[in-house]
């Protein structure tokens, strides 16, 4: 028998209140800086491969059997691999969808390491797994992965500003 229902239902209240924080941690997502960073990133470090018809399509050379299955993902529709190639804003829109869920989730497995999730997605992106890239090409691609990743991270960000005619400077009201 419960003596005090009331003090059980607080104790409820402060524990729930108590445990909102932790959560809302464990459930942040990457900023929409960080996803366009890693989208740069992955295009910087695209490998060339200097074939026109090398069967990869857009700026990040993406293949045509992934790319079906993440338009369908983002776009909720399915792409040609030339409807892909041919439209640089939707092979970023569709690229950007991809990043941000891969950051996602190694966030959630790194606690919230930024540079080792920049690996994993970059690991993921480069062979579908998020571990194993660490010799060879695809050791050379993640670091160069993750060097322009910091680089796009160090950029200031653009802050609004006032546009004013030629030879006029703000009034100091």
């Amino acid at each position: 028998m419960i003596k005090n229902p009331l003090g059980l239902l607080l104790s409820g209240v402060i524990v729930s209140f108590g445990l909102s924080p932790l959560l809302a941690q464990a459930q942040q997502t990457v900023s929409d800086a960080q996803v366009a960073a890693m989208v740069e990133a992955l295009r910087l470090a695209a490998p060339q491969t200097k074939n026109p018809n090398d069967g990869y399509y857009s700026e990040w050379q993406v293949k045509p059997e992934t790319l079906r299955g993440w338009t369908r993902t983002c776009l909720k529709k399915e792409l040609t691999p030339t409807q892909f190639e041919n439209n640089p804003a939707i092979a970023r829109q569709v690229v950007s969808c991809i990043a941000r869920r891969e950051l996602n989730n190694q966030f959630r497995a790194t606690n919230n390491n930024e540079i080792a999730s920049v690996r994993g997605a970059a690991c993921w992106w480069m062979t579908g797994s998020y571990k194993g890239c660490d010799k060879g090409f695809t050791a050379a691609y993640v670091q160069k992965v993750v060097r322009f990743y910091q680089q796009q991270r160090a950029k200031p960000t653009a802050s609004p500003s006032r546009s004013l005619p030629a030879g006029r400077s703000p009034s100091p009201n």
